[in-house]
């Protein structure tokens, strides 16, 4: 994976739909179960290292998940289902880059972030008048 590969379309996609370091780990738990239908409680379970998500907060990234087209809601919880084969790609390319580069896709998470208040201060700024 190299730099080139985090195109301008997959960091729309974590703008998007990825607020957080933990919303990727939880993805990419749920896309190691494509099978499973998981509550929120599950589905932290199957994160590989203890997070710092509440059942609470899992529940509100799984609700953007399916906002987002990425999950399914079914009668026993979420399932990963990436409504097209666009977002399956992105999702696909988001796990990919935190087993090989995690660093750099930590790095954007924060950058479009901060992007994103920095663009919402600069609504607020006041102009000078001439």
């Amino acid at each position: 994976m190299e730099d080139a590969d985090f195109t301008d379309e997959f960091c729309r996609f974590i703008q998007a739909a990825i607020p957080s370091v933990e919303a990727a780990e939880l993805l990419i738990a749920l896309a190691r179960r494509p099978d499973a239908e998981l509550s929120p409680a599950a589905a932290l379970r199957e994160l590989s290292r203890g997070g710092t998500l509440s059942e609470a907060q899992a529940a509100g990234l799984l609700e953007t998940f399916q906002a987002r087209g990425l999950v399914a809601r079914g009668g026993g919880g979420f399932r990963y289902a990436p409504a097209t084969s666009e977002l399956r790609a992105h999702a696909e390319m988001l796990a990919q880059a935190y087993n090989q580069r995690p660093v750099t896709l930590i790095r954007i998470l924060y950058a479009l972030r901060d992007s994103r208040i920095q663009s919402f201060a600069e609504a607020f700024r006041l102009r000078k008048r001439r």
